[in-house]
């Protein structure tokens, strides 16, 4: 399978009167065609920085200060004003965290799809948009007579189906989807993903899912990334990361939830608070608050490697290998397939 995206060396540093912070960190991954790609990680760990640099949309102080992203062989960052305006609907679409912050409160569902026709060239009059508007809402099972409704109207679920109607209204090929279901609950959530899911499987499109719920992702990525105050520590397929995880942290992710099979189990959090990325320290990012941390840990920093064909681990001693196997205190009981 061919590779739709690549991020290579991505920096991206945020301006401020004590000088430059480091937002991200040399990320690396690609994404696949077909492929949905999840990033997980504490809030503040870098996940929504990377979806908007893969769209370009940052604005100052933000800065993508290094590194590349290729779009089917074209680096996003050297796009001209008319080639970035093609790839921002054609190519690459996103879906924003919050759905009614996404819509125009004051005007019709009708009259934004209308824009984003309009803005694009995609239709040569406001009968043609109102035809494809209403094949986009029935693609997303929101009845076509709630076109000329306003956002208000519509429940929290059914504006995030709007909002995903409207992200693929120009066929794009990759979607990106920033926490699209925070604040829905939990029956909500999954109907929203399933439907997202099929509509993948009909149009041919990747995703990049990006949200902290390591659980909600398992069950619906391939593959995922775990992030950590702006470091990509780990990436491998999607129930590995939480069966036989490598990095501490991911280790962490996964005891954060209950399980809803097996044994009951004691809970454990992550001690300690999110790094300062004023005040990054010479060694591992983690190693504060990593209960497996040793003194090469403190000293030197673990760069991102291959620990085997299909998982990246960032780790001087990773767990769950053939020489730290018996490092874990507490083991993942089973994940429930889906």
């Amino acid at each position: 399978m061919s590779n739709l995206v690549e991020v290579k060396n991505l920096c991206v540093d945020y301006i401020t009167f004590d000088g430059p912070i480091r937002a991200v960190t040399d990320v690396n991954f690609n994404i696949k065609k077909g492929e949905i790609l999840g990033l997980a990680g504490e809030s503040g760990c870098g996940k929504s920085t990377i979806a908007f640099s893969l769209m370009r949309l940052h604005r100052p102080p933000a800065l993508i200060s290094e590194g590349k992203i290729e779009f089917e062989g074209k680096n996003v960052l050297e796009m001209s004003d008319s080639e970035l305006r093609k790839y921002r609907w054609q190519g690459a679409s996103m879906v924003f965290q919050s759905a009614m912050n996404c819509l125009n409160p004051v005007k019709t569902i009708e009259y934004q799809f209308w824009d984003v026709f309009d803005a694009h060239d995609m239709v040569s009059n406001r009968e043609e948009s109102i035809k494809k508007a209403k094949e986009l809402l029935r693609i997303v099972d929101i009845p076509e007579d709630r076109l000329f409704d306003y956002p208000h109207q519509f429940s929290g679920g059914m504006r995030q189906r709007v909002v995903i109607a409207m992200a693929l209204a120009l066929k794009p090929k990759l979607l990106i989807m920033d926490e699209p279901t925070t604040a829905l609950d939990v029956v909500v959530q999954r109907e929203i993903l399933q439907k997202v899911y099929q509509l993948k499987e009909q149009f041919g499109f990747s995703i990049l899912f990006i949200t902290h719920d390591l659980s909600l992702m398992v069950e619906f990525c391939d593959r995922i990334g775990i992030m950590y105050s702006g470091q990509l520590v780990e990436l491998a397929p999607a129930k590995e990361i939480l069966q036989s995880p490598y990095h501490p942290y991911s280790d962490g992710l996964g005891n954060s939830f209950p399980t809803l099979i097996g044994d009951l189990q004691e809970m454990r959090g992550i001690p300690g608070t999110p790094l300062d990325l004023s005040k990054v320290p010479p060694g591992c990012r983690f190693a504060p608050r990593c209960h497996l941390a040793k003194e090469t840990c403190h000293i030197k920093p673990p760069h991102i490697h291959q620990q085997n064909e299909c998982r990246l681990v960032a780790c001087h001693y990773p767990i769950n290998t053939s020489d730290n196997r018996d490092q874990l205190p507490i083991k993942l009981t089973q994940v429930a397939e889906v």
